[in-house]
């Protein structure tokens, strides 16, 4: 009877495995825009946002979606067992692609909520501190003007309950110098949040350096690391990083799942955020989703084989693009472009005297960012770009190309082709763009 209930299930993986791939082939010959035009053959260069899965790490997922189904934490009977050794498994891989012990790693519903514990969760233990013990009361962070909305809104609430925030403002290159963390940290400094890689702007910050500034100085030191896990070697045994938030979906792995890397030596208490059951050493309480907790472990194992493979694709079609539409005159890159300081797989260019959105309407067959794309229902130019201190007009002109594992060469001559094209049709409607060739200088025009 087991046998034939088994053999069902597996029957069952295989048909839906097959229906998944037919209605994905399904769907997308069928897109509407907007405007209710079919779009066909579409690329993808919005890496950035999210990244597809890939097929080795789908089919790593499909038996926890339909016979091994069980509950990771029950430990009486052999579904339980067989979740519990999938997820640790996982762990395992994810540790490994850090350099980390596997009891480091929490697993989270994703890089937002690793961030709201890493920084949340801090403050119980390292925050406002009972001066009646005679030691500093603590109560300033330190994080940066170009975070993820998330970190952000997580110090301004903490804003809201009486701590003191410092938000330090990179270069015009998008860049923060250790040196300035230093300058900043005060007595009563707990906790310094950096972003690793920049998720509009692709710019790597130092995080070695300035973990070792916060580590002289007895500081937490947290970075969101969701755009650079999986894409570049991070080695937690040598850098001095107490916490570190990732994603799944970033790297070819399924939504809605994530982790954050917590230090035991020295250790990093934490509060949770969530309460419950107590699971994943009482910091993230519920149950865990097996089939997606194995897919960030999949996708961990295959950005471990692949990662100097995909890292030299990147850098190929990024050159690429990069030529290309540098061809086009007036447009800029928004970032360092210093090796080292730059991750090949996010191009940030303004196009001047375009609408950001204009450009992106006209190339509705390619999925692609703007960096004027409104957090609400204000069209707000981006502030990591305002905060590099380009004008308002710029920074609404910016559009983000995000390069992945699976971007072809043909994809981005195509790109590079189409943009050119709607560039020159677009700016023969602009009256500044006239204004520009007939070298008439628009601040100094007297309009009747």
């Amino acid at each position: 009877m087991m046998f034939l209930k088994r053999n069902l299930f597996l029957n069952s993986y295989n048909t839906l495995k097959s229906r998944y791939y037919s209605l994905s082939i399904e769907i997308e010959g069928n897109i509407k825009t907007k405007c209710g035009t079919t779009v066909y053959n579409r690329v993808y260069l919005d890496n950035q946002a999210t990244t597809c899965i890939d097929p080795r790490v789908l089919d790593s997922m499909m038996p926890y979606l339909t016979h091994a189904f069980g509950n990771p934490h029950s430990r009486t009977h052999s579904y339980g067992w067989e979740a519990e050794s999938a997820v640790e498994e996982a762990r395992t891989s994810v540790a490994s692609l850090l350099n980390c012990e596997k009891k480091n790693i929490i697993f989270t519903s994703g890089a937002t909520e690793s961030n709201n514990l890493a920084i949340k969760g801090s403050k119980a233990f390292y925050g406002n501190l009972d001066e009646s013990s005679g030691r500093a009361k603590k109560n300033h962070i330190i994080t940066t003007q170009i975070e993820h909305k998330c970190v952000l809104q997580c110090c301004r609430q903490l804003e809201n309950e009486g701590y003191s925030v410092t938000y330090l403002k990179p270069d015009k290159n998008g860049m923060i110098s250790p040196e300035e963390v230093r300058k900043h940290i005060r007595p009563e400094t707990f906790l310094c949040s950096v972003i690793h890689v920049n998720n509009e702007i692709g710019v790597i910050q130092n995080i070695g350096a300035i973990g070792k500034i916060c580590r002289e100085h007895k500081v937490i030191f947290h970075t969101d690391a969701a755009q650079s896990f999986g894409k570049m070697p991070i080695d937690l045994k040598e850098l001095e990083v107490d916490l570190l938030s990732i994603s799944g979906h970033k790297i070819y792995g399924p939504k809605g799942v994530g982790a954050l890397f917590v230090r035991t030596k020295p250790r990093i208490r934490l509060q949770p955020v969530i309460d419950g059951g107590g699971q994943e050493r009482g910091l993230r309480s519920g149950t865990l989703p097996t089939a997606l907790v194995v897919g960030l472990g999949s996708a961990a194992k295959v950005a471990s084989r692949e990662m100097e493979r995909d890292s030299r694709h990147v850098e190929k079609i990024f050159k690429k693009l990069y030529e290309g539409l540098s061809e086009i005159d007036k447009v800029s890159v928004n970032g360092s472009m210093k090796p080292g300081e730059r991750y090949y797989g996010n191009l940030n260019m303004s196009f001047e005297f375009i609408e950001g959105e204009s450009l992106l309407m006209s190339l509705s067959k390619f999925a692609l960012s703007s960096g004027s794309a409104c957090t609400s229902s204000s069209l707000e130019p981006s502030y990591v770009l305002r905060s590099l201190d380009i004008g308002e007009e710029l920074a609404h002109t910016s559009i983000r190309f995000g390069i992945g594992r699976f971007t072809t060469e043909s994809e981005a001559d195509e790109v590079v082709e189409a943009v050119k094209q709607v560039v020159d049709k677009l700016r023969e409607l602009s009256p500044l763009y006239e204004m520009y060739l007939e070298n008439q200088d628009k601040n100094t025009m007297v309009w009747t």
